[in-house]
């Protein structure tokens, strides 16, 4: 098989990144060990910035997110006894948007599948060889078991932490960053309406508490967990009894509705970044090359501005025009160290550690954003979403 691009990973990176190229005319194939089936199920996040929701729309695949998705103007801070709505909007004119990461991946796969682009799903094996030189491939094991060979002019990894493409950049030239952070979430999906109009984001003496939803009638929910925490011991009753702990059930006549809990699942918490993000024809985006903890909703949104950026640099560079391309990685970098720290920021915030004197410096700063104008815009900017190729 030839392409002029192979896109490794047909979660929302690689999909859109193919939508966008075949936008200019560039020949993809994109390829991915789940199931068609799985990729479009499995419950990821569900927060747009305003920037994604921009592109999405530039490229018409919008439509469906603007009839189906919840607008919401900002968010709720949270401590015992307290509670304040910052309004991203007035603070700096800009919203985000619930809808979940299955829901766009349909949208994409969806639109791949009308413009007739090729998505090969079920394979295994999957290897990526020759990226230092202008002949790279990807081979793989197909669905029917035939080996496969796919030559590209570039290749590009959009299949995470435990695809192959990272690992393809030679280890004397990478440089990684991690932080491994001492609590996890117990995270929840629940058949019942949600019980707030807006995100809850809940800091409480017995550990952080979040309040979200998929839909009307879908909510979800996470509590702050030791990180290896086991599901089993957490029961549907204590789950609701310890929501409604944190989030302030009878808190200024506001109450927490339970309902039937139909998923359940310990998230760890981590935050990566590696370097380069290019290494001869072979390119990285999203969670290939970084990972955030969910706190800052920043994972799927760095994802997007990653392929936001590269789908004009391959384009220029398969025109002979390089210097895009020779800049991607020192670009997306920029963008991925602001919200990598977005999201320490608001982690540490908002997860207790057991320290009195931590404590004590968590609601000084909480409550300094919420009565500084300052400090909720300086939330309200990072959170809504820094514009695609922001260099800050």
């Amino acid at each position: 098989m030839r392409t002029q691009v192979a896109i490794v990973g047909a979660g929302p990176a690689g999909l859109l990144l193919s939508h966008l190229l075949a936008a200019d005319g560039v020949e993809s194939v994109v390829v991915e060990t789940r199931s068609r089936g799985y990729v479009e199920s499995r419950v990821r996040a569900g927060i747009l910035e305003s920037s994604t929701v921009e592109l999405l729309d530039s490229v018409g695949l919008g439509e469906r997110l603007h009839r189906e998705g919840d607008e919401h103007r900002g968010i709720y801070l949270q401590w015992p006894g307290e509670r304040h709505h910052l309004d991203f909007v007035d603070l700096v004119g800009r919203s985000i948007w619930l809808y979940g990461q299955t829901e766009v991946t349909l949208d994409l796969g969806r639109a791949r599948e009308a413009a007739g682009q090729q998505v090969v799903y079920g394979i295994s094996d999957t290897a990526v060889h020759d990226v230092g030189t202008d002949h790279p491939s990807v081979t793989y094991t197909d669905a029917g078991g035939a080996s496969v060979r796919l030559d590209a002019d570039v290749v590009v990894g959009c299949d995470g932490s435990f695809g192959p493409s990272r690992g393809a950049v030679p280890e004397r030239l990478r440089r990684t960053w991690e932080r491994t952070y001492p609590y996890a979430w117990l995270g929840i999906l629940a058949d019942v309406a949600p019980s707030t109009d807006e995100l809850i984001y809940a800091w409480h003496p017995d550990g952080f508490a979040m309040h979200s939803m998929r839909s009307a009638s879908v909510s979800r929910l996470y509590l702050q967990v030791p990180p290896g925490e086991d599901v089993a011991r957490w029961s549907d009753d204590r789950i609701w009894d310890e929501l409604a702990t944190r989030l302030g059930h009878g808190q200024d006549g506001w109450a927490l509705t339970p309902g039937p809990i139909t998923d359940k699942s310990v998230l760890p918490m981590r935050s990566f970044v590696m370097e380069p993000m290019r290494h001869g024809r072979l390119f990285l985006a999203g969670d290939a090359a970084h990972i955030v903890p969910p706190t800052g909703a920043k994972g799927l949104n760095l994802a997007v501005a990653d392929v936001g950026m590269l789908a004009p640099a391959l384009v220029a560079l398969l025109k002979g025009d390089e210097r895009l391309a020779d800049s991607y990685s020192d670009d997306a970098l920029r963008r991925v160290w602001r919200c990598t720290h977005f999201s320490w920021w608001m982690t540490t915030m908002l997860h207790t550690s057991g320290d009195p004197f931590d404590e004590q410096l968590q609601l000084s700063q909480l409550r300094w954003v919420t009565s500084s104008e300052a400090g909720a815009a300086g939330l309200a900017e990072n959170y809504a979403g820094l514009p695609i190729g922001y260099r800050g």
